[in-house]
């Protein structure tokens, strides 16, 4: 099962989550952290790094003498990565989607393309748990080619977590793509209900089975547990506000250090997901 946790607010507890839930699975798991551009899984899982690889992507370069600016190219691009001015062609890497159609295009084939980094992919272990993050490189901003560089490592034989970054807009559609089933984490605050209400329509549009769990329960108010009920949205865990949680996180610390008695829970989550992934109900 590939089991993403996702949410359309930032803060709501997702790495968290995440962490204890490999933490706490009885079979072989695998946690990839997908929040590329601020990866922190690591932090709680202190893994082993075992290998390192860069991630490149492909940029078009121009042959000045072949280019006669035709502006097919530019005119072609949806993202201004090209610009013609005169007979001469610019390229904008930082805005380029790396999708080749310039230089199938281009009539004269001054176009070609040169690896460019963006990135990188390191993998380990910690305890018992195979460890995947990926780190978008200070200065570019193109997250979702990292993230499925990070996705090529999973495995299909064990359980895969994929920690994916806030919002709903394309790191989150690429983290969660494919996946079989998602679990949402919100808290019981308007800006909680707003954001999930976003995830949500998200999840429905992608025809992905998801749940929600609930952070810090007992800190705001009923509003997203009323919503679950009107929508039929499983809720599958409530975890309530706890300092020794909180105290726990400012340690780098997981939440099963804090509240190891959440363990039979957490199973009860990855129960309750494999029934969601089986078209069925969680019990």
């Amino acid at each position: 099962m590939k089991l993403a946790i996702a949410s359309g607010k930032g803060g709501t507890g997702k790495t968290t989550l995440s962490v204890a839930l490999a933490l706490a699975a009885d079979r072989p798991v695998s946690l990839l952290d997908c929040d590329v551009e601020e990866p922190n899984g690591h932090i709680f899982l202190r893994p082993q790094i075992e290998k390192r690889e860069r991630v490149v992507v492909p940029v078009p370069v121009i042959d000045d003498e072949a280019c006669t600016g035709c502006v097919q190219c530019s005119s072609f691009c949806q993202f201004n990565a090209l610009v013609c001015l005169g007979s001469k062609t610019l390229v904008f890497p930082e805005l380029c989607h790396s999708c080749g159609g310039c230089t199938k295009v281009c009539p004269t084939g001054a176009i070609s393309e040169e690896d460019r980094e963006i990135g990188s992919v390191e993998c380990g272990h910690a305890d018992g748990v195979d460890f995947i993050q990926g780190c978008l490189d200070v200065g570019h901003a193109m997250s979702p080619p990292v993230i499925r560089a990070v996705k090529h490592h999973i495995d299909p034989d064990t359980l895969t977590i994929l920690d994916c970054p806030p919002g709903t807009s394309c790191p989150m559609i690429t983290a969660v793509r494919d996946a079989d089933v998602a679990v949402l984490v919100t808290e019981p605050t308007p800006f909680g209900l707003h954001d999930l209400k976003l995830a949500v329509e998200t999840m429905r549009d992608l025809g992905l089975p998801f749940g929600v769990v609930v952070n810090r329960s007992d800190a705001g108010d009923d509003l997203v547990r009323r919503y679950c009920e009107t929508e039929a949205i499983p809720i599958l865990l409530e975890i309530p506000e706890d300092r020794r949680v909180a105290e726990a996180y400012s340690r780098g610390q997981s939440l099963l250090d804090a509240a190891p008695d959440l363990r039979p829970r957490l199973r009860d989550v990855l129960t309750a997901a494999s029934q969601l992934q089986r078209g069925n109900q969680p019990s």
